[in-house]
């Protein structure tokens, strides 16, 4: 196949929060469609999108350019007076050669929103020179400080700006950058900057600075900037893009527009052909755990198991007989095993020692959730409360030899005690090591036509009116929402206010609005953890991961769940309450699961506050349904999700006897029994299969 002989260098994705409305999979179609051998990523101070754009690129089978419009401090990124926005940072566009410059560029935009944050995330000259090494400038738009200084006819200090940018990055590894976007501004600075190019040697770049990716799509990026600045179009004073031009455009249009300069759409290529990232994914970086003088974390894991499960036969779980109690310690030996070869002993010690530190603080830690309950060295361990082999649950469900993927293991604390969980650890791996991970708010189906009906001007009253039309279906997308809803479709046809808001909400679906800080997710890495992703502040000032929860693990790192649980909360309050009013005191881990009178409770649908059962379709179906022993309920809660919820009316007749229990071949009575021949679990399924 030919490749196209121009490569888009400075492109926005929509990573340059509400400033780049192009999605990952339309630019790498796009790019292909153009024949185009690579393409680059340089969002706004951030490397966000860094593993997902790569993840993309391979998909397509378009080399991915990793980079970064950086913001440049006119002085030290320590300083914080100006005089306004446009004098805090000048932009500069670097891109990563191989992972040395990836390393260099992590630490540069860590230190933009850690060190240098003053309305963006900024960096120094300084800290640039310190990290030069494996990475190419380009002198970026008109923002970018060459072109800033030709504006202000300082052709002498654009001049020494060049000179200093070749003298950091090296020689040929530092571009001038021409654009043809129909500004009159730029073609001003496309004089001064071919001059300098002249004068001094330096190389030319053409690129497109793309926002969006095709021409059509300039009036939704301007609804965009609109939603980020809080104005609306009808605005003279608003911030926008003053022509339809910054899109990705073909290899073509471009040779057109710079045929007065050919050498700089070569220029494209050979930085493209310089650039050569690669990520080697499948590695996993656990943190370090401390153990005794000369012990193994397989040895110190295995001793820590064997005696929890010791403790466990004779206080918990009382085996029956010699051969009970050997099936717990066989159970626990191929468990051991398969953790060993999977290299996963120091995850298990991590997870056991801060939810021991949680319990030794009282702080109420959940039993368990997920598939970790199926894993006796968990319970052995302390890690979860659930006895596996009691309750039939498989390890491999939760570990599997033949897949290889990092355990993970989602802990409930009670939110009050939550933060010292996360300082605890924080204070015992390193402060540099651990932190808070991002995610990202997206503009969904009903939010995307509140934020566009403000933008372009319809009135509260009448953008709510449309927004309540959308069904409330989870995730629901404005396509789907339109053919579903008659009479969203009757104003899309008779009112043209209505079809553009409609139009231009749906150019901006699903687009990545605001970060914030993920509910759950901390990560902690064997080494600083700027030396294996890029960080920055979270809204609230604490630090976060620029990636978020899959592309961390992506990249091999370990992330732990601490979910606050409320239920927690209320459990512990009302175990004080009987304490301190009624001289009781309540072993919650030990409850008897046979007490009529909780049935009784259940079976009238008195569950407010109860975790899981307090909704009022999970009341209806305990009233029905009548549970009267703990199987009943544990399978009530896995009915009770889309799809398997078809089956509960069957479950219900089947339990109360109305419905002959058959099963499709006697063998299977054994695994259905409890479920009265219905398939609930995904072990009752490995167990079938």
């Amino acid at each position: 196949m030919k490749h196209a002989d121009f490569v888009h260098l400075h492109v926005h994705t929509q990573y340059s929060l509400l400033d780049g409305t192009i999605r990952l999979d339309d630019l790498f179609r796009k790019s292909n469609e153009y024949q185009m051998p690579a393409v680059a990523m340089t969002d706004h101070g951030n490397l966000y999108g860094t593993i997902d754009f790569y993840r993309h690129a391979y998909k397509y089978g378009v080399k991915p350019i990793i980079g970064c419009e950086l913001y440049v401090a006119p002085k030290s990124r320590f300083e914080k007076a100006s005089h306004g926005i446009s004098e805090i940072a000048n932009h500069l566009v670097v891109l990563a050669k191989n992972m040395h410059g990836y390393k260099n560029l992590m630490k540069l935009a860590t230190a933009g929103f850690l060190d240098g944050f003053y309305y963006r995330p900024r960096i120094d000259k300084e800290l640039l020179a310190q990290h030069h090494e494996g990475l190419i400038g380009m002198s970026a738009c008109l923002h970018g400080e060459l072109s800033s200084h030709l504006l202000k006819g300082n052709a002498e200090e654009a001049e020494k700006a060049a000179r200093l940018y070749r003298d950091i990055f090296g020689e040929d590894n530092f571009f001038i950058e021409i654009m043809e976007n129909g500004l009159p501004e730029q073609t001003k600075a496309n004089q001064g900057l071919l001059e300098l190019s002249k004068r001094l040697g330096l190389p030319l770049v053409a690129t497109n600075d793309c926002h969006y990716l095709q021409r059509e799509d300039a009036e939704a990026h301007e609804v965009l900037l609109c939603i980020q600045t809080g104005k609306t179009m009808e605005d003279a004073e608003r911030m926008k893009f003053a022509t339809d031009q910054f899109y990705f455009r073909s290899a073509e249009e471009m040779k057109q527009l710079f045929a007065y300069c050919p050498e700089a759409i070569d220029n494209t290529v050979r930085i493209a052909e310089k650039c050569n990232l690669t990520f080697t994914t499948g590695s996993f970086f656990l943190p370090h755990f401390e153990t005794q003088a000369g012990e193994s974390l397989d040895d110190l894991l295995r001793r820590e198991a064997r005696e929890g499960l010791s403790t466990l036969l004779r206080d918990v779980i009382k085996p029956a007989d010699a051969s009970h109690r050997e099936q717990y310690e066989k159970r626990l030996q191929q468990e051991l095993e398969i953790i060993r070869s999977m290299g996963f002993a120091g995850y298990f010690l991590i997870v056991s020692d801060f939810i021991k530190y949680a319990k030794q603080r009282n702080i109420p830690v959940g039993p368990g959730r997920g598939s970790a309950a199926g894993s006796l060295v968990a319970y052995s361990t302390g890690i979860t409360n659930i006895d596996p082999i009691r309750y039939h649950l498989f390890f491999e469900r939760f570990l599997n030899p033949d897949r290889i993927s990092m355990p993970d293991i989602d802990t409930d604390f009670c939110p009050e005690g939550r933060d010292e969980i996360i300082r605890y650890v924080t204070e015992k791996y390193g402060t540099d090591r651990v932190s808070q991970i991002i995610t990202f708010g997206k503009m969904q189906a009903r939010a995307v036509i509140r934020d566009v009906g403000r933008a372009i001007g319809i009135s509260y009253g009448e953008v709510d009116r449309i927004a309540k039309m959308i069904p409330n279906v989870l995730n629901i997308k404005l396509e789907e929402a339109i053919k579903r809803e008659p009479r969203l479709r009757e104003e899309e046809k008779n009112n043209p206010r209505i079809k553009k808001l409609l139009d231009l909400s749906r150019s901006l679906e699903g687009l990545n609005r605001h970060s914030s800080t993920h509910a759950a997710g901390v990560v902690i890495s064997d080494l600083p953890l700027v030396e294996r992703i890029p960080l920055c502040k979270s809204p609230k000032d604490d630090v976060v991961t620029q990636f978020s929860m899959n592309d961390i693990s992506d990249v091999g790192l370990t992330k732990f769940d601490f979910l606050g649980l409320k239920t927690l909360t209320v459990i512990k309050n009302a175990l004080k309450f009987i304490g301190d009013g009624r001289g009781i005191s309540i072993d919650i881990d030990n409850l008897p699961l046979d007490d009529r009178q909780t049935y009784e409770l259940l079976m009238r649908g008195d569950t407010d506050g109860i975790f899981q059962l307090e909704s009022s379709g999970m009341k209806d179906i305990l009233v029905r349904m009548k549970p009267d022993c703990i199987e009943d309920v544990i399978a009530l809660i896995a009915l009770y999700r889309p799809g398997p919820m078809e089956n509960v009316p069957e479950f219900i007749a089947r339990k109360q006897k109305k419905t002959k229990i058959a099963y499709e071949v006697p063998e299977l009575e054994a695994i259905l029994k409890e479920t009265y021949g219905i398939i609930v679990y995904q072990e009752q399924v490995m167990q079938i299969a």
